[in-house]
């Protein structure tokens, strides 16, 4: 039984520098609560600094992934001032996750609701449980998920997202996947393994490639298509002026496997 002793957000580093942060609040079906969301943001200012981390997946304890805000927490003082505040720091919790440096992967077990389907969504990817659902369902309390909205719009085809916030109804783990909010679906026993296969798919580049190629990538897609290509060029040239690169297309060249240290 979870105790007030408890973290709220269980974390764990292997030897090739993969995080883990396990969401542990199973007995509220892990709403983010103010907080909870402050330790996301402790975890997440961490491993910014930490030059180590190569990747990040965010799970959770026992049936739900994420039911969103914590609503009793909400309901307990309400006042603008407060409400402004909450959501605040929950987008820069949110922004954290498109800042880090390094990948960061959601892996979703239940239901990922309101700001939980947000968090699946700021994620760089996801993988899902075959069985778990998605919905942004604030509209049937008479609270439109505005803040959602905002990630949900950057994954989703608009009309697609926009179906999602006015009616509040659930996805399934498939539509997700028809729709782009997640990567890959996986049966329930499998979801691990599902997840562990991405991460062996993206570890072993090297970090500063994926570090440059994460933050061009979120910058761009604000930017008209010129200052994009522009952006991008100046990326990828300095990208090729690193070590990495010049390294791993001098072993294509030689056909042989990159020696990245």
């Amino acid at each position: 039984m979870l105790t007030t002793e408890d973290p709220l957000v269980l974390r764990s580093q292997d030897t090739r520098g993969v995080i883990t942060l396990t969401l542990n609040r199973p007995q509220a079906f892990n709403a983010l609560s103010e907080a909870l969301i402050d330790a996301l943001q402790t975890e997440f200012d961490l491993i910014a600094k930490d030059e180590v981390a190569r990747l990040v997946v965010i799970r959770a304890a026992g049936r739900a992934f994420c039911a969103g805000h914590d609503l009793r927490e909400m309901r307990a003082e309400p006042s603008q001032a407060y409400y402004e505040r909450l959501f605040a720091q929950c987008g820069r919790m949110m922004m954290a996750i498109q800042q880090l440096p390094v990948p960061v992967i959601a892996q979703v077990q239940g239901i990922a609701t309101a700001a939980g389907c947000q968090l699946v969504a700021m994620c760089d990817l996801a993988v899902a449980a075959s069985d778990s659902r998605f919905a942004v369902s604030g509209v049937n309390l008479g609270l439109f998920c505005a803040t959602p909205s905002v990630a949900l719009s950057r994954n989703l085809p608009r009309k697609a997202a926009f179906e999602m916030l006015v009616t509040g109804a659930f996805i399934s783990a498939d539509e997700a996947l028809a729709k782009g909010l997640i990567n890959r679906v996986a049966a329930p026993g499998q979801l691990d393994a599902a997840v562990e296969a991405l991460v062996v798919a993206i570890v072993g580049k090297p970090r500063v490639a994926l570090a440059m190629g994460k933050a061009l990538f979120y910058r761009q897609l604000e930017l008209g298509i010129e200052d994009a290509y522009a952006d991008a060029g100046q990326t990828m040239a300095c990208n090729m002026m690193d070590d990495a690169a010049l390294e791993g297309v001098q072993a294509f060249i030689d056909k042989r496997t990159p020696n990245w240290r």
